[in-house]
């Protein structure tokens, strides 16, 4: 029968003790409130308390802390911007009564602090000093809040601004004005280049020509040459000039149309080349020569009738037919 009764004694005693004790959790600290009046503030570890006299009022978190504040403002080139500012912050061990009883809601505080220095250092900046001035925004809200919240028990650990986001339009724009940007820089690049290979170009075409003409001219040299050891030739074995000549013109025509033949790609040119219109050329050379003697000899004749001397003229061989004319034939 005793032990009946023993075991409701020691259910109760265990509810009673555990009136007189309570746990607090690692960095956090918890206040004891006496009669409504603060007594004391318990850290970690298990703690006691005298039941319905004392009551624990509330529990702080000693742990950094971090609020994240959006603020839309205005920058000084009248473009709307939105910051996220993170602000990290704690509650000072040796001032968790001032924590908890000087603010009602010290992340509403925070906020407004952070709202007010934003929108204070913001408008004098333009967008672009926006973002690369950034960590000086950041450093003023760190200052201000610092002052304003050590007297209630807070640390501000560090502030970021972790975000800057411009209104959509300005962002298109922005991206706009940057590729257009880049595209007229590689625009003059590739003019750059175009330039150049022009350059180049007409610099090797000008060489080119410059070589193609000499080349010519010592190709004419030469053959003017030839020709006149071919005449020299020809009239040492009883050939005069004229038949010479005619001789010449025959056989490069003939080689020219050796050399059209040789050649797979050359357009359709329509040439005599019968031995009858090479005998027919010939004569043709020859008799167009001997009428010209002809009317020399009678231009001579009447000028010495009527009393006129024409001044002696050294007889010089017909020019050299030039390529053209090899081509013509």
């Amino acid at each position: 029968m005793g032990y009946i009764l023993l075991v409701p004694i020691l259910i109760f005693a265990f509810f009673i003790l555990l009136m007189f004790i309570f746990i607090v959790k690692q960095q956090t600290a918890a206040v004891v409130e006496r009669l409504g009046k603060f007594h004391s503030i318990r850290n970690s570890g298990l703690q006691f308390k005298i039941p319905v006299i004392d009551r624990i009022a509330g529990r702080i978190n000693l742990k950094i802390q971090q609020l994240d504040v959006i603020v839309e403002t205005k920058t000084k080139d009248d473009v709307f911007v939105r910051l996220k500012i993170s602000v990290q912050f704690q509650v000072i061990k040796d001032k968790v009564y001032d924590a908890f009883y000087k603010l009602e809601s010290p992340h509403d505080q925070i906020t407004s602090y952070v709202f007010d220095v934003v929108r204070a250092e913001v408008p004098k900046m333009k967008l672009d000093d926006v973002f690369e001035r950034k960590d000086d925004i950041a450093i003023a809200v760190k200052s201000e809040l610092n002052d304003a919240m050590i007297d209630y028990g807070y640390d501000i650990i560090k502030t970021l601004v972790t975000d800057i986001d411009p209104d959509v339009q300005v962002k298109a724009a922005m991206n706009r004005i940057n590729a257009a940007e880049r595209e007229k820089v590689a625009a003059e690049y590739e003019a750059e280049a175009e330039r150049i290979k022009i350059v180049a170009k007409a610099r090797a075409e000008a060489e080119s020509k410059r070589l193609q003409g000499q080349g010519i001219a010592d190709q004419r040299r030469e053959i003017a040459r030839g020709l006149e050891e071919s005449v020299e030739v020809l009239n040492n074995v009883g050939i005069n000039s004229q038949e010479a000549s005619a001789l010449i013109v025959v056989t490069q025509h003939y080689d020219t149309l050796q050399s059209i033949g040789e050649e797979t790609n050359t357009n359709l040119i329509l040439l005599p080349n019968s031995p009858q219109a090479g005998s027919d050329m010939l004569n043709n050379m020859i008799a167009s020569f001997v009428a010209s003697n002809q009317i020399g000899e009678e231009m001579k004749k009447q000028n010495k009738a009527a009393g006129l001397t024409p001044p002696k003229k050294k007889r010089t061989p017909p020019p050299p037919p030039s390529e053209d004319n090899d081509v013509n034939f």
